[in-house]
């Protein structure tokens, strides 16, 4: 059995699209859900809660009151513990948690990095982000860590090349290999064009990724991009979701999750 992980951007849903995004998560196999761009909203509250309900472990560090900032939610169906990294600079963008497993200890780490414009205040808002996760992140040398979510970056390989990015953009990609990460759908796919984001132009980004630890990348057994999400008539967000197979088992065993949530309609959940 296989510990896998989906990452899914939320994309601030209304209360309605969050209980879409509900049914379509409570049949997902994935025991971890790292959900991304998440906001002190009613359908971000509305999904934490249903999940708290049907029994997962729910890590959602709120952004600040009165912001339109937005941020990161982990939910989980296995007992995790909660794992602070020390971000000074917008820590609700990065959730973690510990998951203990045969091989010992993994830590997942969910992150939603900034996007930005061309203005100069939200290139620095950027920029102080990605360095404040970099050298908060531990190495990647050791250990079992898996680092996923949307970051609003791309590979310097990227086809196409858009010149809007720039070095310190794909310096965080290499960094992340310099520190002892491997790219998971990399390692499956050298060669493979598969994006996660679509602009209304047809410009195609790969901007969700998820990263393993050095140890954790042998383990590694399959990462694919789940586009359903996102091409879907009534589509559920903008992005398509990222899932991530490990060859780890969990120890620790599975909460007991609601039959409602599993197997009913969304509405039965009110």
């Amino acid at each position: 059995m296989t510990l896998d992980v989906l990452t899914f951007n939320l994309n601030n849903p209304s209360r309605e699209r969050a209980e879409r995004q509900l049914a379509y998560l409570a049949q997902r196999p994935e025991p971890v859900l790292v959900l991304t761009e998440t906001a002190r909203s009613a359908g971000c509250e509305f999904l934490a809660e249903a999940l708290e309900r049907a029994g997962y472990s729910v890590t959602f560090p709120r952004p600040p009151q009165g912001t339109r900032e937005r941020g990161v939610m982990i939910a989980s169906r296995l007992t995790t513990s909660p794992l602070r990294l020390l971000m000074d600079y917008l820590p609700h963008r990065v959730a973690a948690v510990t998951v203990r497993t045969s091989t010992g200890p993994l830590e997942i780490v969910g992150v939603y990095v900034p996007s930005r414009d061309a203005t100069e205040a939200k290139l620095a808002r950027k920029r102080t982000f990605l360095e404040d996760l970099a050298a908060a992140l531990p190495t990647g040398e050791a250990g079992h860590r898996l680092v996923l979510g949307d970051f609003n970056i791309l590979e310097p390989t990227h086809v196409p090349r858009y010149r809007s990015f720039q070095a310190w953009e794909y310096g965080f990609y290499t960094g992340l290999g310099a520190a002892g990460y491997r790219d998971a759908f990399r390692l499956l796919a050298p060669e493979a064009l598969e994006y996660s984001w679509v602009g209304r132009t047809g410009d195609a980004y790969r901007y969700d990724h998820a990263f393993a630890s050095g140890p954790l990348a042998a383990r590694v057994t399959g990462c694919r991009y789940v586009h359903e999400p996102r091409t879907m008539a009534d589509r559920l967000t903008d992005h398509s979701a990222l899932s991530v197979e490990l060859g780890v088992t969990a120890t620790v065993p599975l909460t007991v999750t609601s039959p409602i949530l599993a197997a009913e309609p969304v509405a039965a959940l009110f």
